[in-house]
């Protein structure tokens, strides 16, 4: 899939997890382990209907386990997208993130002197104000929403410090310019980390769809911000 971020320059988005590997639910972890480790023998191993081996399913409490031919694990494993505490963890936090992003866009256009750097500023707020939303409706959605905002800012790769902000309040002109790149650049690398961890530990496509539209725009972006300076 490519990802148009603007002018003739395309970002191919990287396969999914899901078209590598699939992360699997605790009871279907549970029962590849029993079926790797013991297998099931000729008379347990395949039941009227199904072809090739068995796999056990442990129940939910209070219900009994389920056998499944091996087919029928994976395509429950492969519809399996419930988001776990990675996914929600990163909505939260790159809410905050993309949030001081803004913060810094605004200052833009009365301290910037470059006309460029004033449409990059613009180009990051257009494109980082939907993705907040997008993110707060997934939390409601599963919800998440109001429980647990709060995040240490240092904990967060990329964030601007509180000094770093009150000197770029403070620039003006090609100063501005220049702390503004350099700051926004290391934001930027600091959210593809973000969205790259999250693509490796989370579980609900929605969260990674998100991960991979940041990924694509942000790293369009840092190259952009690099050749300004």
């Amino acid at each position: 899939m490519h990802i148009s971020t603007g002018g003739n320059e395309h970002v191919t988005r990287q396969p999914t997890r899901r078209a590598s590997r699939v992360m699997a639910g605790p009871a279907v972890l549970a029962a590849l382990a029993v079926l790797a480790l013991g297998g099931c023998d000729d008379s347990d191993a395949k039941s009227p209907g199904r072809s090739g081996p068995s796999v056990i399913v442990p129940g939910k409490p209070g219900e009994s386990n389920r056998m499944l031919s091996a087919e029928e694990a994976e395509r429950q494993r492969a519809e399996d997208d419930s988001p776990n505490s990675a996914d929600v963890s990163y909505a939260r936090m790159m809410i905050a993130h993309h949030t001081q992003a803004l913060e810094m866009t605004e200052l833009a256009p009365d301290r910037a002197e470059s006309t460029k750097v004033k449409k990059l500023a613009e180009r990051i707020a257009a494109a980082q104000k939907p993705e907040i939303a997008a993110m707060q409706g997934w939390l409601k959605t599963q919800g998440k929403a109001g429980h647990g905002d709060g995040h240490d800012h240092g904990s967060m790769p990329g964030m601007a410090t509180e000094a770093q902000l009150e000197k770029l309040r403070a620039a003006r002109g090609k100063a501005f310019d220049q702390l503004f790149l350099t700051l926004m650049i290391t934001h930027h690398e600091g959210a593809i980390t973000m969205a790259t961890d999250v693509k490796g530990q989370g579980n609900n496509i929605r969260v990674e769809e998100m991960a991979d539209e940041v990924i694509a725009q942000q790293t369009s972006e840092i190259t952009r911000m690099r050749d300004m300076f």
